[in-house]
């Protein structure tokens, strides 16, 4: 069995987080830390787990009896816990914020590309969830050397995405039947999206204008990414609708969650699942790609657990096959 440890339980990562491990086959939460919650029971919190757990959150953080610890901390916290506390150099970690995505002493968590590097990690840096859905739909054109011009990208996502603490533009009468647009061409994800599209393309001199969307549903992410090439239709810097399906194809080949289909997906395609779904057409010298994902399980939780099963070279789909709903 792994033995789990999670810090910051009690928000709505640490919630799925909990959820996805309770019923994974060879996991088990050791602890659940909270310090607002310290006491409290996780099915009181977390109320979609009454019946499923007699876990009790806490104040201790005894890593001597674990194998990983989660950070499921608000971004900024995990490079001050790191700062403050020592970790045993024989407990893994993988974190979910956005503090180490970009650090050399992590690996970063998408395995999708970086599957062989995770395999071996101690420190796990879990991508975004804008910038996993993002990422997905553009990586094969990356390796493909395709992204030589301005990508224009819009994704909207659901309220889960702005955390669980509340905010002027998370609560109900604010955001049910509404949409907004926030951190235009200015998003925290941009700089882990153009390091990953970097290092497979060789550069990146191309911008990615990223608009960010509210949306008034609880949870996913719909993206869509216009890119365009140059050369006539079939050129190498130019392929055909039937060449790039077969590039995204062959680049997603062996990847356990990620598919490329031949229908524009919905969002309702992904929702409590850790599919990831990507779709391409074709117009004229321009493709609009379409991804969807969850943002709390394959943009978050699930992909977690996902990187979990490979660090301890378990089966990656283990404890994650959920299914997704039909309406």
């Amino acid at each position: 069995m792994i033995k789990v440890g999670i810090l910051g339980a009690a928000g709505y990562t640490g919630g799925e987080l909990t959820r996805l491990l309770l019923n994974h086959p060879e996991a088990e939460i050791v602890f659940a830390n909270s310090e607002s919650n310290a006491g409290n029971r996780v099915s009181d919190v977390h109320e979609n787990l009454y019946g499923e757990t007699d876990l009790t959150f806490t104040a201790d953080m005894p890593f001597e009896r674990v194998d990983v610890v989660f950070f499921c901390f608000g971004h900024g916290k995990s490079k001050r816990f790191m700062e403050e506390h020592k970790i045993p150099a024989n407990v893994r970690v993988i974190d979910l914020a956005q503090d180490f995505r970009l650090a050399p002493e992590a690996v970063y968590g998408l395995p999708e590309l970086h599957k062989a590097d995770i395999a071996k990690a101690r420190f796990v840096a879990n991508p975004g969830c804008f910038a996993t859905c993002i990422q997905l739909g553009l990586l094969p054109l990356a390796k493909a050397g395709l992204l030589k011009h301005d990508v224009s990208v819009n994704a909207i996502t659901g309220s889960t995405g702005a955390g669980q603490k509340p905010g002027n533009t998370t609560h109900f009468s604010w955001r049910n039947d509404n949409i907004s647009v926030y951190k235009v061409f200015s998003h925290q994800h941009l700089a882990e999206i153009r390091h990953s599209l970097a290092e497979l393309q060789g550069s990146l001199d191309a911008s990615i204008d990223f608009i960010p969307y509210r949306g008034d549903f609880t949870r996913g992410i719909f993206c869509t990414e216009v890119v365009r090439f140059d050369g006539d239709e079939g050129a190498s810097s130019n392929p055909t609708a039937g060449q790039l399906a077969s590039l995204y194809e062959d680049f997603y080949r062996e990847a356990a969650f990620t598919y490329y289909i031949y229908k524009a997906p919905d969002l309702k395609q992904v929702v409590n699942t850790n599919k990831a779904l990507v779709h391409l057409e074709k117009f004229g010298n321009k493709a609009v790609v379409t991804c969807v994902i969850d943002n709390l399980l394959k943009g978050a939780a699930g992909q977690a657990v996902q990187n979990m099963n490979i660090m301890f070279g378990r089966d990656e789909t283990m404890g994650l096959k959920t299914k997704g709903i039909a309406f």
